[in-house]
């Protein structure tokens, strides 16, 4: 048995697929006798009695097609976390998947819900099941896939990023600091078709040797040894020349941008096609990449009312997002109605604080707990060191933006973290070989794939609920066009 076991770690530690790795967690799950776990309905991690009367209730009223009592039934609540179904630990115990009843739940829910939209439910006015949907989709919420702050640990947010976009699972709105946000424009400013090329093994492959040694000969003590000319040809590379606005219209993806002020006195922003439509993204991912120290600060450019290129906020520079806002979730739930956040974590000044769950157990308690302590005592410690070292304007700089790093939150509902190798804040900028960097982007797949079938089934009625919306306006414009011409 242990023999078998190691050989099973070694398929998901070796795997080169995310069909090997979840082929070899099956296994697994199976030798550990947790495909009996998932079968039984009883956990005290959920209330599992509440969840199997509604599910067999959702499905006797669509079996007699009672529309009516469907549509009820829904009514009386659709949210990720019914009975605790959501809680982490359900999706811990196994390496793949979960409760079968919550699989079968949430499988139900998209089930009913497209009855509800077809043809089938035509006894119940389109307006009224209109209706219906949105309410549905602004109590389930949504998902946003967040990047933090990375320097040359963005290509594991391009795994990342990959993993998910390969199994159809990537949310429509993506925020970034730094390296995370250049990955996010790169990936909200390309077609679906634009996108099969670029994560194409072989083009990964020459476009990394082309930007492997980008930051050779890098100093932090030595500002601005990275020629600006070198970084604004890889941004122009791989961002279109587009503003937050076109870039949706192009793709539906909405992307977000955190930059942080280089002046006192100033808040970071949030850049995106909702607050700020006509700046221009390949603006904004120079400025959330100008690491202090590094490269200089940014005046952001827009388009005017006549497509003509201008400054945005002239008197106004901008730094590294990350240094303020690295993580923007309550701003990115607010304009979005956001609640569930799948974070890819790569900024090593965070990482020895945080774990990849929010739900904690046993010893897990006891580490959450030692890790907010040292942050705690480390912010306090800057606190006050603040006064003394202010006559000093470069430590006091020092100072205020290690602060500000540790006040902030850095992990959502699903965290996904590199290997401990990559954890070290020294190899932030440093120079990285073609081979170093293909690890980094196979690094954030494999992190990605024990967390694929979990992301798979919290973001199903979601995606279900999108789906529908869309279908949904557009025959509401073509029966409104109709009746237009028929008057």
């Amino acid at each position: 048995m242990s023999r078998r076991k190691d050989v099973i770690e070694q398929e998901l530690a070796n795997a080169e697929s995310y069909d090997q790795w979840k082929a070899a967690a099956i296994r697994s799950d199976e030798k550990r006798g947790l495909d009996y776990w998932k079968s039984v309905d009883r956990s005290g991690l959920y209330d599992f009695k509440s969840i199997r009367l509604r599910l067999d209730r959702l499905r006797s009223l669509r079996a007699s097609g009672d529309n009516q009592g469907l549509l009820f039934s829904l009514n009386e609540g659709i949210h990720g976390n019914m009975g605790g179904m959501g809680s982490a630990n359900l999706y811990k115990k196994a390496r793949f998947g979960t409760k079968q009843l919550i699989v079968e739940y949430i499988e139900e829910i998209g089930s009913a819900l497209l009855h509800l939209a077809s043809d089938k439910a035509e006894d119940i006015p389109l307006e009224e099941r209109f209706e219906f949907f949105q309410r549905a989709s602004h109590c389930f919420g949504r998902s946003a896939l967040m990047l933090s702050g990375s320097g040359t640990l963005l290509y594991f947010h391009l795994g990342v990023v990959k993993a998910l976009w390969e199994q159809q699972l990537l949310p429509p709105i993506l925020s970034g600091s730094s390296g995370g946000a250049l990955i996010s424009a790169l990936v909200g400013t390309h077609t679906r078709a634009d996108l099969a090329k670029i994560f194409a093994p072989e083009y990964i492959r020459i476009e990394v040797e082309r930007d492997a040694g980008l930051f050779s000969g890098f100093n932090i003590f030595k500002p601005n040894v990275i020629p600006q000319k070198v970084v604004e040809e890889l941004h122009e590379r791989l961002i279109p020349d587009l503003t937050f606005q076109e870039a949706y219209e192009l793709t539906g993806l909405q992307i977000n941008v955190s930059v942080a002020p280089a002046e006192k006195h100033q808040t970071s922003r949030l850049l995106n096609a909702v607050a700020s439509p006509n700046v221009l993204i390949r603006e904004a991912v120079k400025a959330s990449c100008a690491f202090p120290g590094a490269f200089p600060p940014v005046t952001l450019a827009a388009k005017n009312q006549r497509g003509e290129r201008q400054p945005y906020l002239a008197s106004r520079k901008w730094i590294d997002g990350s240094v303020s806002n690295d993580m923007p979730i309550k701003r990115v739930a607010r304009l979005y109605g956001v609640n569930h956040f799948i974070v890819s974590q790569t900024n090593p000044i965070a990482l020895p604080f945080i774990s990849e769950s929010k739900d904690q157990q046993g010893w897990g308690i006891i580490k959450h707990a030692m890790r907010n302590t040292t942050r705690e005592w480390l912010l306090a410690g800057t606190k006050l060191i603040a006064k003394p070292v202010g006559l000093n304007p470069s430590l006091s700089k020092v100072v205020n933006m290690t602060s500000s790093v540790l006040a902030q939150t850095y992990t959502g509902d699903i965290n996904i973290l590199p290997p401990r190798r990559l954890h070290n804040p020294m190899g932030l900028l440093s120079e990285r070989s073609t081979e170093e960097i293909m690890q980094m982007i196979k690094d954030g797949e494999r992190a990605c794939w024990p967390h694929i079938e979990t992301i798979r089934l919290q973001t199903s009625v979601s995606h279900v609920l999108d789906r529908i919306l869309r279908d949904m306006e557009l025959r509401l414009i073509n029966d409104s066009k109709q009746t237009r011409r028929k008057s």
